[in-house]
């Protein structure tokens, strides 16, 4: 079954955004407690398993998203953002400097997306269901440390994985990525302008039921309706 589900995209399509959406939809259909309605930056505590809830402690989430950083309506960079409410530099316009790599014109700041990222995506919860990791791209593929954790999650039977993918640019692909997209247990969701919208409710309807057919999660183990089919 292919349980875990990672979005891709040309930039700017909106990913991130469409995550973000999906997150809602699942916190409004009772999939996370109520106190993470309606925020995209909402605490982690608000997420963390909840006693009066079993549902809630059976799709509690963690994990990381990235958010552009713009000045003067020009892009500066970028920012890993917890769904902790954590925040933190991933990149910023600048210039070469030793020790620091760039990707394109932005320089990378490793350390302080391993900083948040890694802890993000290590769930130490028990009752953690869902990691969101957005994004698998060049830039986080930096840190040495990062893959072998995403890895770690995609084999954790008691996990699922939501996250995005990039697409290869001027036929350049990443190692990395073709090897998560050839999973047997991955499928990977093409957006468009055409049909992020509709996805929203595909994508949070498919994970709803996934969490549900998770160990311990007390569903039954059949199959889901309305998967997506890999692009």
């Amino acid at each position: 079954m292919r349980r875990h589900i990672f979005v891709t995209g040309p930039p700017g399509i909106g990913k991130s955004t469409l995550i973000r959406r999906v997150l809602e939809q699942l916190q409004l259909a009772g999939s996370f407690p109520a106190s993470h309605r309606g925020s995209a930056q909402a605490a982690d505590n608000a997420l963390r398993p909840q006693p009066s809830s079993a549902a809630a402690a059976a799709a509690a989430a963690v994990g990381f998203y990235t958010e552009e950083v713009r000045a003067g309506g020009e892009r500066q960079g970028y920012d890993v953002v917890t769904l902790s409410g954590q925040r933190g530099p991933l990149a910023r316009v600048g210039t070469a400097c030793r020790g620091s790599p760039m990707v394109g014109h932005y320089v990378v700041d490793v350390p302080s997306f391993e900083a948040l990222a890694l802890p993000a995506i290590a769930p130490s919860h028990p009752a953690t269901r869902l990691v969101v990791i957005d994004d698998v791209g060049k830039m986080e593929l930096l840190s040495a440390a990062f893959y072998p954790a995403v890895q770690q999650v995609l084999d954790n039977p008691q996990l699922l994985a939501f996250g995005s993918v990039p697409v290869p640019r001027a036929g350049r692909t990443i190692p990395q990525v073709e090897a998560l997209r050839a999973r047997p247990d991955v499928q990977v969701v093409t957006v468009s302008r055409d049909n992020r919208d509709a996805l929203v409710q595909r994508l949070s309807s498919q994970l709803r039921q996934a969490l549900q057919q998770l160990p311990g999660a007390g569903a039954s183990s059949g199959p889901a309706d309305g998967v997506i089919s890999s692009q």
